[in-house]
């Protein structure tokens, strides 16, 4: 079951689509960006930023891993 929370972890993680990655891989991804961003409004924070910064790339990666965590 997924959440926004997890989307938003998944989004500021380093795992890129290209990666193909595992169920396995996805919460890893997951988990490891919770811990570095320092729980999930440490994630809202970052996915702010990345859409500040650049949103010609950010609104692809977000529909990314809200399918990602669909699947």
């Amino acid at each position: 079951m997924s959440t926004i929370i997890d989307a938003e972890a998944l989004f500021v993680s380093a795992l890129q689509p290209s990666d193909l990655p595992t169920p396995e891989q996805v919460r890893a991804a997951i988990a490891g960006a919770l811990l570095t961003c320092g729980g999930a409004d440490g994630c809202a924070v970052r996915l702010a930023a990345e859409f500040g910064e650049h949103p010609e790339t950010a609104v692809a990666r977000m529909q990314w891993a809200i399918q990602t965590l669909a699947a």
